[in-house]
């Protein structure tokens, strides 16, 4: 059984998540940090992932890499691979992690202004707001959101096989999901380095990917990966008649032999 005792940083979770309720939830909570929005934004980056099923093999190099960057627990997965089809003898996956997307249902919940947009697209999480109240991971149409119902404290079994982590655990009673590796995207730039390009600033699931199934780039640079894969192929994304507008395309694993049908 867990602790039921209530510590006054827990108490005043609650006070907070009381009022936050009542009033964020209506009218939005504005956030001090630099480049949040509680709004879509329309920054000069736009961020976006393509997924070739045709490619996809469901090696899971990719949960691998992305558990091994993002320090994430055993029992927790952002990037789920599911197998949807099959082909002939070959099977067909389907990656499903945050979907990033403009109209983000976990940050118009959020009454705390835990969710927010970066001005580059990313939906991100500020730890230090959230209050586990669990209404981001309810709201996702996706099952793209974890909780912390515990510290982990435990060697992470990816690491150094997958690589080693390049940002901090998140705490125990927070949810917490994929964020396209924006600690690799912003060191990179720094560096001047091209996401979706040059690998150091580029997501790690990305990178490990034998097959490249997975493309990344900025949706607003014609020449980036991502807008090159979307003007050659016809892409879908998932669940879009919910008007989230994701950022994560797929290309369908049919196209070819309905290519050559037609």
């Amino acid at each position: 059984m867990e602790d039921t005792n209530l510590n006054r940083r827990d108490f005043l979770k609650l006070i907070i998540a009381a009022v936050g309720t009542l009033v964020g939830a209506k009218v939005g909570l504005k956030s001090g940090r630099a480049g949040a929005s509680p709004s879509a934004p329309q920054g000069p980056r736009s961020w976006a992932m393509v997924i070739d099923q045709d490619k996809c093999n469901g090696c899971t190099y990719c949960q691998a890499a992305c558990r091994a960057s993002n320090d994430i627990a055993p029992n927790i997965t952002w990037n789920k691979l599911y197998q949807v089809d099959q082909i002939g003898e070959r099977d067909i996956y389907l990656s499903v992690g945050c979907m990033q997307c403009e109209n983000a249902p976990c940050v118009s919940v959020c009454p705390v202004g835990a969710s927010y947009y970066r001005d580059d697209g990313i939906v991100m999480m500020d730890y230090d707001r959230c209050i586990g109240c669990r209404y981001c991971q309810i709201a996702c149409p996706y099952d793209a959101r974890s909780f912390n119902w515990q510290t982990f404290s435990g060697e992470n079994p990816a690491v150094p096989t997958w690589g080693e982590p390049d940002i901090s655990r998140r705490p125990r009673g927070v949810v917490e999901k994929c964020s396209f590796c924006f600690q690799r995207i912003d060191r990179g730039l720094a560096a001047g380095l091209v996401p979706g390009v040059d690998e150091a600033a580029t997501p790690a699931c990305v990178n490990a990917c034998p097959s490249g199934a997975r493309l990344f780039g900025d949706l607003n640079d014609p020449a980036s990966p991502v807008s090159l894969a979307l003007a050659a192929a016809p892409a879908y994304r998932i669940k879009e008649h919910l008007g989230t507008h994701p950022r994560v395309y797929y290309l369908n694993a049919q196209r070819h032999s309905e290519e050559q049908e037609s």
